[in-house]
Parts: C-alpha cells; structure tokens; sequence
C-alpha cells in the first residue's frame, strides 16, 4: 500500500519496485491467454506502461493493487484477440534464452506434450471457464481475487470453477487426467 501511495506521487523507484513484485504475475496471466512468449511480453509491457498512466486513478476499494493490473492485462488481453492484427500474426518458434540449460529431447517431448493436451483442453472451454482456470490455477488466486477480477460473486466463480474441471477431466486424454 505504501509502494503504490509512494508511486501516485510521482516517485518512480516505487513504482519499479510494483514492477519487479509483479511482473511475473502478469506476465504469466497473459502468455497463458495468449500463448506466444513474444506477444505476452508486449502485452505485460503495455500493461505497466497503462498501470503508470493511470496510478493517480487507483483507490483502494477492497481491491489488490495486482488485481488491478489483471484487470488492465485482461482488458489488452481481449482487445488483442478483437483486433485484426492477431488474425494476421503468423508465429515462429520459441528460441532458448541464453542461461537455459536444453534438456534431454525425451524429457522435452512428454513435457511438451502433456502441456500441449492441458492448454489444448484449456482452450476447448468457454471463455469464462478459460479465465477462471487460468486466474485460479495458473495464476494462483483466491476466490474472491478471482470473482473481483471476472465481476462476479464468489459462488458463481466456485460453480464455473467446478464445471471447469469436469469438463477438462472429460476433455483430457486418460492418460494426461
């Protein structure tokens, strides 16, 4: 609370500090909507870029100040996947990052494909499912950091949770369950 009250007045180191708490929050929210690394980091970028712009118009009504950043990081999200230039992306694969170690192409290939059943599965739900999987699980929030994100009361985010599941259980092949 200190870090953003220190930010709205203009001091940048705290805001840096916000940054570095949680970047990797928001990253990893949007690159599981989106699935490019690339097109995530830009997203994340664009995310704190607008989070600075508008920290003067934050206020804390019960709301995390990493709730909000969600919140702007769904709203870019959304806005990507309307706009006419994700139609016309056309991607390429992912290269190493210096400091990662390739591992072994066994070990490459059942992670690979285990991930790749999940976030297959992930993306045959309805879009309110996709987002509560996603913030819940892959995100890690709570209930209520959840229903604050989606706009809804915790009892409708435990029931879409819940047919979420079921659904990826029937989705899934039997031997990724």
């Amino acid at each position: 609370m200190d870090l953003v009250e220190r930010a709205q007045n203009g001091e940048s180191e705290a805001f840096g500090r916000l940054y570095d708490h949680y970047a990797d929050t928001v990253y990893r929210y949007i690159y599981y909507r989106v699935g490019s690394r690339a097109t995530a980091e830009d997203l994340t970028s664009e995310t704190f870029l607008r989070a600075l712009r508008r920290i003067g118009t934050f206020t804390w009504q019960g709301r995390d100040f990493g709730a909000w950043l969600v919140t702007i990081a769904r709203n870019l999200v959304a806005d990507h996947f309307k706009s006419s230039r994700f139609r016309l992306e056309v991607t390429t694969g992912e290269m190493l990052d210096s400091n990662e170690c390739e591992r072994s192409p066994e070990d490459s290939v059942l992670e690979s494909l285990s991930n790749a059943a999940l976030l297959e599965a992930v993306r045959r739900l309805n879009p309110q499912q996709q987002e509560c999987v996603t913030l819940r699980f892959l995100q890690g929030l709570s209930v209520a950091e959840t229903a604050r994100i989606m706009g809804k009361n915790e009892g409708a985010i435990k029931t879409l949770q819940y047919r979420a599941v079921r659904t990826l259980a029937r989705l899934l092949p039997p031997d990724a369950r």
